[in-house]
């Protein structure tokens, strides 16, 4: 509720410091008083547009404190929380706006600074303000559906329509992803596929580069040492070697036989000689063929294939290319083959579980639609129900010729939301042979005050509003009323007043005596200028009040017991 509104330099007002009570509060004065000064001073403390004109003449600046205190649960503290302004449940809440001559203003929650928005939705949460030229709220079609499901009792019904959303959104929204996954996979598809059957012919096992490594660098060991091995043989002539030899022993000895023949005996150096020759040679020739074996023995131990190392070489190389292809490692060739082999088969299930989401997707839908047509069914019953109590109250408010109706409409099935499936609005007809429209367009200023204290009574009376809801500030509700109508009015703000904080501008004494607290604001001279200064009245003050506004300037004593009859009546 509002508690305190501070009140510096706006208009006629120089300083002021109004407590606030809860329950009703009557604010009255002569015309031109400065009554409309308190709700402009309020309006720049909830995010109002600031006008220059409402600094009082003199000072440099205005500046307006609204002071709140909330009950425990209340949803401005989430708000807040949101802003970075957590606020404990118990604290004072304090909404501040300074506004310069040059028309820049400034705002504040709680001496912290903010922007005007933050303002202005704190003040749409705390206040609704309903005159001749405002009705905050009732114009907008938007808060008629939340309107008729509190007064419906809808609270199960939308829930199980919000959890239904919930849940059908979800499967609509994993159906989705799934989709655009699919055109993506669908896409890769064909470079997987192609990699996975490269993979298999390639057929990669674990530690085969490292087993490749080294069988390459033994084949070119033994490669390299076949060739010294080759390069040795040949270097002593290989074969005709031991043909050479043979050669020069088989002349060696017919060149001993021909000595022999000329006449040399064994005492002779020459055949001596030859003798040592041919015997050397014979030594030579049986090394050089076991040379030659052994060398042909180790070239034969070494046992390489032909072509055995370029296709080592070639494997490795065609791993790598992988490898480097894939961005791997090759030893984590094995388990890509795996990963992409499972992509695939995951590719392959995506059109089984798509189709296993429709079904999920048809079965949501059927519980949604159902949830939302019994929260209809509901609103339905509701809607007659406020439209029946709404007329109820137009009567005694002398609004007995015009006509309310809940306008239910219901909206395509792609257009249903977590709220269900229906659009709201609260429409009337002043006269009979009149179009049925919105409130704004229909009712006039007067009326319009009159039909929006119509629904928040009928609204109230079914505890269809909160009672940790805004407090409720009616302008001259009673404006062109008098009488019995009056009454009617001071009535229903009275009823209203026992749910919430009500602060009411009235120039009627219906209205007035019906107040739990009596404010008067009035106007005087102070110094070269004019002053308003707003008292709270006690039980005598109120009655000279109210006699005033019975009888006028002129204050006689049958007004004064018209007032405490009046008084007493609305007691009652």
């Amino acid at each position: 509720m509002l508690t305190r509104l501070t009140i510096n330099d706006v208009v006629l007002v120089d300083r002021l410091e109004l407590d606030i009570q809860p329950g009703l509060s009557v604010l009255t004065g002569e015309t031109g008083a400065g009554k409309s000064i308190l709700l402009d001073s309020l309006g720049l403390a909830t995010g109002a547009r600031a006008d220059t004109g409402l600094i009082r003449s003199g000072a440099s600046q205005a500046s307006v404190t609204a002071e709140f205190e909330l009950p425990a649960v209340h949803p401005v503290y989430d708000f807040l929380e949101d802003k970075g302004l957590a606020l404990e449940p118990g604290e004072t809440l304090l909404l501040r706006r300074v506004v310069g001559r040059d028309g820049r203003s400034k705002a504040f929650v709680n001496d912290q600074p903010v922007s005007v928005a933050v303002l202005k939705a704190l003040g749409d949460s705390l206040l609704e303000v309903h005159g001749q030229h405002e009705t905050v709220g009732l114009l907008d079609a938007r808060s008629h559906l939340g309107m008729l499901d509190a007064y419906g009792a809808c609270d199960g019904e939308r829930a199980q329509v919000a959890e239904a959303w919930k849940a059908l959104k979800a499967l609509k929204d994993e159906h989705r992803d799934l989709v655009k996954r699919a055109l993506g996979d669908k896409a890769e598809l064909e470079i997987l596929t192609q990699r996975l059957q490269e993979l298999e012919r390639l057929n990669p096992q674990p530690g085969e580069e490292g087993q490749l490594a080294s069988e390459r660098a033994l084949l070119g060991a033994s490669e390299r040492a076949l060739e010294d091995i080759t390069e040795a043989r040949d270097a002593v002539g290989g074969d005709l070697l031991s043909q050479r030899l043979a050669k020069a022993f088989r002349a060696l000895d017919h060149a001993r036989t021909r000595a022999m023949q000329a006449g040399a005996t064994g005492e002779d150096e020459v055949l001596q000689r030859l003798t040592a020759a041919a015997d050397a040679l014979d030594r030579t020739l049986i090394a050089a063929d076991e040379a030659l074996a052994l060398m042909d023995q180790a070239g034969n131990s070494l046992d390489l294939e032909p072509g055995q190392l370029d296709r080592v070489e070639e494997r490795l190389f065609a791993l790598r290319a992988m490898a480097r292809k894939l961005g791997v490692l090759v030893d984590d060739l094995p388990a890509e083959r795996v990963r992409i082999a499972k992509a695939l088969s995951g590719i392959e299930d995506l059109d089984a579980h798509l189709a296993r989401l429709d079904k999920q997707i048809a079965a949501a839908e059927a519980l949604f639609h159902a949830a939302v047509e019994a929260l209809r069914a509901r609103r339905v019953a509701a809607g007659e129900t406020l439209s029946n109590a709404v007329m109820a109250e137009l009567t005694p408010l002398k609004l007995d010729k015009a006509r309310f109706r809940v306008a239910l409409k219901a909206l395509e099935p792609e257009r249903f939301t977590a709220a269900g499936g229906d659009v709201v609005e609260f429409e009337v007809k002043t006269n009979p042979g009149a179009e049925w429209g919105g409130l704004g367009v229909i009712a006039s200023g007067g009326e319009l005050a009159r039909f929006a204290l119509a629904l928040k009574a009928a609204l109230a009376g079914r505890g269809g509003e909160d009672t940790a809801g805004p407090v409720m500030i009616f302008d001259e509700v009673d404006q062109g009323v008098g009488g019995a109508v009056a009454d009617a009015v001071g009535l229903r703000l009275k009823r209203l007043a026992e749910r919430s904080q009500v602060i009411v501008v009235t120039h009627s004494p219906q209205v007035a005596a019906r107040g739990d607290s009596h404010l008067k604001v009035s106007k005087h001279v102070h110094g070269d200028g004019m002053r308003s200064q707003v008292a709270r009245l006690d039980a005598n003050e109120a009655l000279e009040e109210l006699a005033r506004m019975l009888s006028g300037a002129s204050i006689t004593p049958e007004a004064r017991a018209a007032a405490v009859r009046l008084k007493s009546a609305e007691t009652v």
